[in-house]
């Protein structure tokens, strides 16, 4: 295009997308969030509406249930992970279509990263942040069970402290009687902001937690269905849906350009072609094995939509009933989830054991993360599992938790040596010991974790290397979100045709990556 002298070239237009939407906060954890905005969830979703469901922060769990109650994959949105100029667009990606979107929230209101980085925000990355962002209203979720008119003072609190945050109304949960309720309304009355919803305590609702919190749905199927039918009920009974509709459509039209797999994928073109292959195997897209089912329930949609789009064919495997990969299995994704409770079944399943290491010793790229490293080692709690890595792990009394900053420490099948990333840590286990053994050669570490020195309190003080590259195998306990670390889908389905045209192997000088 030629542009006439001192006019600016026409600047693409940026579309205005009507979607309905909430944001479900608390003043803390613990209020109810996840009740309230499953509830409305499967109330909405039970009158007929398509209901996009959303969690802000990393958390895997949550959106199991959301999953459960609208029938639509459960979306978050991460300002760490995916950083926060993505938010709107991968929003507006997983809403395509809906009726209503709603956004669960995490820990209080205002509570976003401890430490914010240069020009971010005091509350990068919180409920706030991200309503902001949308420009949705906020549905605030107070636990009133032990409170009374004082309850006035923190409404009005949240209400006013940010101006750019738009309070719409609240929800009084764990409500104790009749009496209760109106002390409550009351003391609201002259706040001018509205009263959603009273939600009486419903044992028949309660969802059980454990180390990590909350029990996946997929660890509890028949069960959860029937706690988030409770949870629609419960909704429907004790909340002016219509108010809350109206509330929702009461937000502006949001400027913003979805986020797409398939414009992302372009972006990032491997320079290292797929070595030749007989027309039958060079035509046949790559067929990726991703796990799932109970012991692993851990993972974000946008991972599997981008390897969708890099033209790869995806296959779930179920490690407690398949019992062997795909025919033809390219390449392995192994998410997180609780491989610790399910230990003993994973390991009377040898054949898929026999499977994937099978598969990481040819030299297919198989990347693990989290519980997918259990599932890799040498053993978990005494059972045996995979034995790719040489190295045995447990259950440990500590919790690990928080986003880390890291640096590829080498090439591998989802990064380029000195790649930066901001990835996830949560778990209770940990890598008792790892060796070097005729068959699985030395490993590399996968990352360099950047220490956060006294100021997190966490005892990372200096950079560690963490993590297991041998081969095609990439194995981590950091959490990623593909979508905020681009090209790693186009780089892993590369690896994938290579090592089923056979261009490396796993061992000498080890793979040549797609650059």
């Amino acid at each position: 295009m030629v542009t006439a002298p001192g006019l600016r070239p026409p600047q693409p237009v940026i579309p205005q997308l009507v979607i309905p939407r909430l944001v479900i906060a608390a003043p803390a954890s613990g209020a109810g969030k996840t009740t309230v905005a499953t509830g409305l969830m499967a109330a909405f979703t039970a009158r007929g509406l398509r209901v996009s469901p959303h969690k802000v922060g990393p958390d895997y769990i949550d959106p199991t249930y959301h999953a459960v109650a609208s029938g639509r994959p459960g979306r978050n949105l991460d300002a760490v992970l995916c950083g926060e100029h993505r938010i709107a667009p991968l929003f507006a990606h997983g809403a395509h279509g809906a009726d209503l979107a709603i956004v669960e929230g995490v820990m209080g209101l205002f509570d976003g990263v401890s430490l914010p980085g240069p020009g971010q925000p005091t509350d990068f990355a919180s409920a706030a942040h991200v309503a902001r962002l949308l420009d949705a209203p906020v549905v605030l979720v107070l636990d009133a069970s032990a409170v009374g008119r004082s309850v006035a003072a923190t409404v009005h609190g949240f209400a006013t402290w940010d101006d750019r945050v738009r309070l719409g109304g609240v929800v009084f949960n764990r409500v104790g009687s009749a009496g209760h309720e109106r002390l409550l309304r009351d003391a609201v009355a002259g706040l001018g902001i509205a009263v959603l919803g009273v939600a009486r305590r419903d044992d028949r609702a309660a969802v059980p937690s454990r180390h990590l919190g909350l029990m996946p749905a997929a660890e509890r199927a028949p069960a959860a269905a029937e706690a988030v039918g409770a949870l629609g009920a419960l909704a429907t009974a004790s909340f002016d849906l219509d108010a809350v509709l109206a509330l929702a459509r009461s937000a502006p039209p949001l400027r913003v350009r979805p986020w797409s797999p398939a414009t992302t994928i372009p972006t990032v073109i491997p320079t290292a072609a797929p070595a030749p292959a007989p027309a039958s195997a060079s035509d046949r897209p790559a067929r990726i094995a991703v796990t799932g089912g109970p012991a692993f329930t851990f993972g974000y949609a946008e991972q599997v939509e981008l390897l969708l789009a890099a033209g790869a064919e995806v296959i779930t495997v179920d490690p407690l009933r398949d019992e062997a990969l795909p025919s033809g299995c390219d390449g392995l994704i192994i998410g997180g989830g609780f491989p610790e409770e399910h230990a003993s079944a994973l390991a009377a399943n040898t054949t898929l054991r026999a499977d994937v290491a099978a598969l990481a010793d040819r030299g297919a790229p198989v990347v693990a993360e989290c519980a997918g490293l259990l599932y890799l080692a040498r053993s978990l709690d005494g059972h045996p599992m995979c034995g790719v890595l040489d190295a045995d792990t447990a259950m440990s009394p500590r919790l690990t938790l928080g986003y880390r900053r890291a640096v590829a420490a080498c090439d591998s099948p989802i990064a380029n040596a000195g790649t930066p990333v901001t990835a996830h840590e949560f778990h209770r286990t940990a890598v008792l010991a790892a060796r070097e053994t005729a068959r699985t050669g030395a490993a590399r570490p996968a990352w360099r974790v950047e220490g956060r020195g006294d100021r997190s309190g966490s005892g990372d003080r200096d950079d560690r290397l963490e993590g297991f590259v041998r081969g095609g195998v990439h194995a981590s306990y950091l959490h990623l979100h593909w979508a905020g670390v681009p090209g790693a889908a186009t780089r892993f389905v590369a690896a994938a045709k290579q090592a089923r045209h056979g261009s490396h192997g796993s061992h000498g000088n080890g793979p040549r990556w797609p650059q």
